[in-house]
């Protein structure tokens, strides 16, 4: 059997509240997610969501507890080959149109030639942005900024796509749409998906609905 995209065990975060109060965020969490699975992680504001995703992504370090990317350790130098990554906030460059903004993922890993470019248009076409490539972020609405932001972290060809909150800026029928793609690009692809997200009808439309309740998985 094939090791498991992302393997996580006993994930604790501690943050110092004030002086010397100290909040602990996360307690001993643990997950695995199978390749091609869809995950997603609901809780209430402050549940400690976004300090798991950071984690899960290598942009943060826990307390204690180990991280395996197929069956590796995570590492900052995979990162870019290994995991794509949705934000709330879209983080879209201003000054680059669409087409650029895709790239910049491949930009991490080397230079950018033919293959890299016409992979982006595909994709810019499989998000439905295929006739505005040459668009910047200020000429397209929230959710094509979002749209944008999922053809980046598909971009090189991902084993897991991390999304926190990408609907979180949207109106509701926008967010629908989006995730609804988010989840049919990653079925596509077979390429695994951890959801991140308030939205509980978004929530069960993954393959495995889980719950972060004052720090803990279940």
């Amino acid at each position: 059997m094939a090791a498991p995209v992302l393997t996580a065990r006993n994930l604790t975060k501690t943050y110092l509240s004030g002086i010397s109060q100290r909040l602990q965020v996360l307690r001993d969490v643990s997950l695995t997610v199978a390749a091609g699975e869809s995950v997603s992680i609901r809780g209430e504001s402050g549940s400690g969501k976004s300090t798991l995703i950071n984690l899960l992504a290598g942009l943060d370090a826990p307390d204690a507890g180990t991280l395996d990317w197929g069956g590796s350790p995570a590492s900052v130098d995979r990162r870019a080959d290994y995991l794509g990554i949705v934000f709330q906030s879209f983080y879209l460059i201003p000054e680059m149109d669409a087409l650029a903004n895709v790239l910049m993922a491949a930009r991490i890993r080397g230079p950018i030639g033919s293959a890299e470019r016409a992979r982006a248009r595909d994709l810019l076409g499989k998000v439905g942005l295929g006739e505005r490539a040459t668009h910047l972020p200020s000429q397209l609405s929230g959710g094509e900024r979002q749209r944008v932001a999922l053809a980046r972290a598909l971009m090189n060809g991902p084993k897991l796509v991390l999304a926190d909150e990408p609907t979180g800026n949207l109106d509701e029928h926008t967010g629908d749409a989006v995730i609804e793609l988010l989840l049919s690009l990653c079925r596509d692809t077979r390429t695994a998906l951890v959801l991140v997200t308030h939205n509980a009808a978004h929530a069960a439309k993954c393959d495995r609905p889980l719950n972060l309740h004052e720090g803990v998985l279940g």
